[in-house]
């Protein structure tokens, strides 16, 4: 069966490169993929997939699926590009590895049984959408998520950090500096916030970080700001210490706005980012895949500083987010204009369709081995 699966990445593979060029030479920013979306709704229903454009009145974003009842493999695309940048973390190459795993899987889909499906996410710059699909229920009938990214390196998939962005902002009157001295104001509030904020950061767990910055505190010297705003990062292992934190500021901001009575708002800027979840189970399988179709070269589990939109999927459904290298040349840095580059080339592709045969290999194997399905349930059920 698997060789069926390889003569059906082989037939694609033009098809997929092509989309993967197109995505790369017409960048679109986060929720303005239009003809990025279009495209790829476009290329999976000539494959037979049932299309919902604009799924859950998202637009953008789209839901396709191909086959029947359980288990349902799932596959992720992401598609927006940094604005002015382009695609400089390869959003586009991502969306053709996992384009690539569902027609592949989606090919022998209905010897096997099963469904595949394959979610369209925009926005992922922008904190994505995939909070509100897995608060929508969109996961709950998921067996299992695979995704998998291009980079410099190629390892198993880790953990990423939890994010809370947070935003607070104080509102005072507004009038000439000079005449109003003697009043606190907007820019205290903050100022004070930062202060007790550098000095109670001592006693935070160590694994906390938060990054700060005034974003908004006045346009001129002689005015007094009747609004000035902060946004914060607070960022750690685990959600569960990162609420600690993020309540440790929200009473450190009511507070300040008790003793030099002015008001306050605290807001969440975009979405939240919960911790990575790994199904170790599904780690191993994609991982031998990967040595089987040619890429053995491949580090421990690796755990990241950034959030990923794909936590919170992580805490619902069996889920794996592993790294395949498109380099050759070890001076490219990820997230550069030479790394976009690199999800173009020949071998780029190359490396991302191994990657892609070895998520529809994975697929299938949770398909028709029910010890493994089993296995990785499991293992999610009872971490």
């Amino acid at each position: 069966m698997k060789n069926c699966m390889i003569s059906a990445l082989e037939k694609s593979k033009t098809d997929i490169k092509s989309l993967n060029e197109f995505l790369f030479n017409n960048p679109e920013a986060s929720y303005k993929e239009v003809n990025s979306s279009n495209y790829i709704c476009e290329f999976l229903s000539k494959h037979n997939f049932k299309i919902e454009k604009n799924f859950l009145d998202l637009n953008t974003s789209f839901f396709a699926s191909k086959g029947n009842g359980h288990p349902k493999i799932c596959f992720l695309c992401e598609y927006d590009a940094v604005l002015n940048e382009g695609h400089l973390t390869g959003h586009n190459l991502l969306t053709a590895t996992s384009i690539a795993a569902a027609i592949v899987l989606g090919e022998i889909i209905h010897k096997i049984n099963g469904s595949v499906i394959i979610i369209g996410c925009p926005g992922e710059y922008l904190g994505g959408t995939k909070s509100i699909m897995t608060k929508q229920g969109v996961f709950d009938d998921i067996d299992a998520v695979l995704v998998s990214h291009p980079d410099v390196i190629t390892s198993e998939s880790g953990s990423s950090s939890a994010i809370v962005p947070m935003q607070v902002k104080f509102l005072s009157s507004n009038g000439f500096s000079f005449l109003n001295k003697e009043d606190y104001n907007s820019l205290d509030g903050i100022l004070l916030t930062f202060n007790i904020l550098n000095s109670l950061q001592k006693g935070f767990p160590k694994d906390i970080e938060i990054n700060s910055i005034l974003s908004k505190g006045g346009y001129t010297p002689l005015l007094v700001p009747p609004e000035a705003e902060a946004k914060f990062y607070i960022r750690g292992k685990e959600m569960d210490v990162v609420r600690v934190v993020e309540n440790k500021i929200r009473e450190i901001v009511i507070y300040v706005s008790k003793l030099i009575r002015i008001q306050y708002s605290i807001s969440l800027y975009e979405p939240e980012s919960e911790e990575l979840r790994t199904n170790r189970t599904l780690n191993r399988l994609f991982s031998h895949n990967l040595k089987e179709n040619g890429i053995i070269n491949i580090q421990a589990p690796r755990d990241i500083k950034s959030g990923l939109s794909l936590g919170i999927v992580s805490k619902k459904v069996p889920t794996i987010h592993p790294y395949f290298s498109i380099i050759k040349d070890e001076s490219i840095k990820y997230g550069t204009k030479e790394f976009a580059k690199a999800t173009i080339s020949e071998h780029g592709f190359n490396e991302a369709m191994k990657a892609a045969l070895s998520l529809a290999f994975t697929g299938y194997d949770i398909i028709v081995n029910e010890n493994l399905l089993a296995e990785v349930k499991n293992e999610f059920y009872n971490k």
